[in-house]
């Protein structure tokens, strides 16, 4: 029998008793089944927290059941109305009370602040963010979800997902100089696209993977969310035991690594020697190309931040290529530090003043651009970032062209004006971080006994769930949208301040459902009475917010028919009481417009078997669908959705009546 590979050693610490794992064989011989894995660890933040701790209110729940659960503030930051800084307030009293640790404003980007000090080799993380896989740079099986998923974890109970291929990714020989680990997610992107990690788990190994630091490592891991990949695993060693003794928690390390006769579904091998610096092309992050094909382009804006490239390593190579040079007289160079741990170490390092000295702007250690929170690029602008998505509208400008880099080109291409190879700048080798690294935590509140009796206060942007009632055994609507292929959950419910400021207002917040799409969607959808929807391949790609799901329910949304579907969307629709099928003949799609009514009939008896006939009330035509759905998805669906049927779960294990939580008011 062959050994185990990590995934497969991961998922059998974790699956729960009497799931259906056999771990002496390839995962294709599990594919299509449901696993059921317990949470160790979850994160939040708050433009999806406030929304998963109003669920988890919901649930009644007196404390969390986690091993440790952490509350971040890193998106919303931006304060310009009353209504960011009450979520804030509700999420540190929901902390308190409940028993969550909280990791106040300015503190940094959750998932660069988990990685130094909260992560642990081989424990599962699910955190309501699609880049949560950004801690399998520790050896940590680290998921994004949904926020009402990680609600449900909170109080106990399993997440659920199909069970994947495991992909391993070999890594042979080192990188050259002024090339990155930026270069090495965006080769992937290159040759597998941003569909091409569906359903997989990626794994990296080899001895390319032994010259890599956990920074380095976190950058990957952070990307494979654009392969839409359930997440990316590293393993964990010498590197992984420098990383944790330098932040003071040695005590957290476990080796952890594959057999050496493992079995994969499939191999891909990287020779780290022969890449050279890449640029994703606007606007989808798999559009790759070398940065020499397009060096010579006139820059605007170079943005050096966010969750993916914003370690101390990145800052201080940037402060390498900029010290004793000067930003370009017509670009404008922005940078994030990822931590308030970060900011310190670069502060007492000097790498601060070099970076403004050469005309740098320093923001707040939060995401800011990523999301479209302030540094808008101008009308028509490009704009370099080391982030990890380039949607178009993302920044905040709806016409401006975002690529996205390494730290190292936007260095270099900000001296320059111009987008430029940072080879051209000379060889410079990327700094190592301070050993020990500066450890702070003086702005995260972790849970005290007495919290428990701490009154939770709410703003009035704070609105109730609404209740969703049981799907009917016949759906009859109007198709209300009929979309391209890779529709992301930007063009559904867009970012930036103006609306993520809503997250905890659903009624408020529909009314910018597909705005990128069509503006005139709410009003036409309450008009309707809600409907139907039609999409192609990869429908809901991107960023794992559920008010992508909410919003369209809320407005009476009740079936998406599509080619595909990226997971945690798929999973989000099934959370909202939305059924999501699949065009049994994908050119069946071509045949249905905007404005049809379809009708289906019998849904129950056509999920159990799996065919699910639609009738076009208009054209008089009839097609087949088909779901990917498991049972427990089937039961969710019938219950109007998962908060719905997880009450009903916890009223079960409990022996008590369903709950939910009173409107505590200061």
């Amino acid at each position: 029998m062959a050994g185990m590979n990590l995934v497969q050693k991961l998922l059998a610490r974790h699956a729960i008793e009497g799931a259906f794992f056999d771990t002496g064989k390839p995962s294709s011989a599990l594919q299509g089944k449901e696993l059921p894995i317990r949470i160790d660890q979850t994160l939040t933040q708050d433009t999806t927290g406030t929304m998963a701790y109003l669920q988890f209110e919901a649930l009644g729940v007196e404390h969390i059941q986690t091993e440790r659960s952490v509350s971040y503030v890193d998106h919303n930051t931006l304060q310009v109305g009353f209504e960011n800084a009450d979520d804030h307030t509700y999420l540190q009293d929901v902390a308190a009370k409940y028993g969550i640790i909280f990791s106040r404003p300015g503190n940094g980007i959750c998932h660069q602040v988990h990685l130094e000090r909260f992560g642990v080799p081989g424990k599962t993380l699910l955190g309501s963010d699609s880049h949560t896989p950004t801690a399998g740079a520790l050896g940590m099986l680290a998921i994004g979800a949904g926020g009402l998923d990680v609600a449900l974890a909170m109080a106990g109970l399993p997440f659920s997902f199909p069970y994947p291929k495991i992909v391993r990714i070999n890594l042979k020989g080192r990188l050259g100089p002024m090339v990155s680990a930026k270069d090495i997610i965006l080769e992937i992107l290159r040759r597998l696209t941003v569909k091409g990690g569906v359903g997989k788990i990626f794994e990296y190994s080899g001895e390319g993977v032994k010259t890599l630091t956990i920074p380095q490592r976190a950058t990957i891991a952070n990307m494979g969310a654009e392969l839409g990949a359930t997440t990316s695993v590293f393993p964990s060693d010498e590197q992984t035991q420098c990383f944790l003794e330098a932040q003071g928690r040695g005590q957290d390390f476990v080796p952890l690594a594959a057999d050496a006769d493992a079995a994969y579904d499939e191999e891909i091998e990287i020779d780290l020697s022969a890449l050279e610096p890449l640029i994703a092309l606007p606007h989808m992050p798999d559009k790759v190309v070398p940065v020499r094909t397009v060096a010579g382009t006139p820059v605007d804006q170079c943005f050096i931040g966010s969750c993916t490239n914003a370690s101390y390593c990145d800052l201080a190579v940037s402060a390498k290529i900029l010290k004793g040079r000067h930003v370009a007289e017509r670009t404008s160079l922005v940078i994030a530090p990822g931590s308030r741990q970060t900011l310190l170490m670069i502060s007492r390092a000097g790498i601060l003043t070099d970076l403004i000295e050469a005309g740098a702007r320093i923001l707040e250690s939060a995401c800011g651009p990523c999301i479209g929170i302030g540094q808008a690029p101008r009308t028509g602008g490009i704009s370099l970032r080391t982030s990890n998505r380039n949607f178009e509208g993302r920044s905040g400008t709806r016409d401006a062209f975002v690529y996205l880099v390494s730290a190292e080109t936007a260095a270099a291409s900000a001296i320059t004006g111009v987008i430029t190879d940072p080879r051209d700048m000379g060889s410079i080798e990327p700094p190592c971080g301070p050993d020990p690294m500066v450890v702070d935590d003086s702005m995260i509140i972790f849970p005290k006994p007495e919290g428990r009796s701490q009154t939770i206060r709410r703003g009035p942007n704070i609105a109730p769930l609404p209740d969703f009632e049981p799907i009917p055994n016949t759906i009859q609507g109007e198709v209300l949208l009929v979309m391209s292929d890779n529709i992301t959950t930007d063009h559904i419910l867009p970012a930036g301040s103006k609306i993520l400021s809503l997250r905890s207002n659903l009624p408020a917040i529909s009314e910018y459902c597909f705005n990128a799409l069509d503006p005139s969607f709410p009003k036409r959808a309450r008009a309707a009475v809600g409907g139907i929807l039609v999409a192609g391949e990869n429908y809901g790609q991107g960023s794992s917010r559920e008010h992508a799901a909410l919003a369209p329910r809320f407005l009476g949304v009740r079936a998406v028919i599509a080619k595909s579907y990226a997971r945690i969307h798929h999973q989000n629709l099934v959370n909202a009481g939305i059924v999501p099928l699949v065009f049994d003949n994908p050119r069946d799609a071509a045949k249905t417009r905007q404005g049809d009514r379809l009708t289906i009939e019998n849904l129950f008896e056509g999920l159990r078997d799996n065919r699910i006939e639609v009738q076009n009330l208009t054209t008089g035509e009839s097609f087949t669908t088909k779901h990917t759905l498991s049972e427990r998805q089937i039961e969710i669906l019938r219950a109007g959705g998962a908060l719905n049927a997880a009450r009903r779960a916890l009223k079960e294990l409990t022996g008590t009546r369903e709950t939910t939580p009173q409107e505590d008011q200061p």
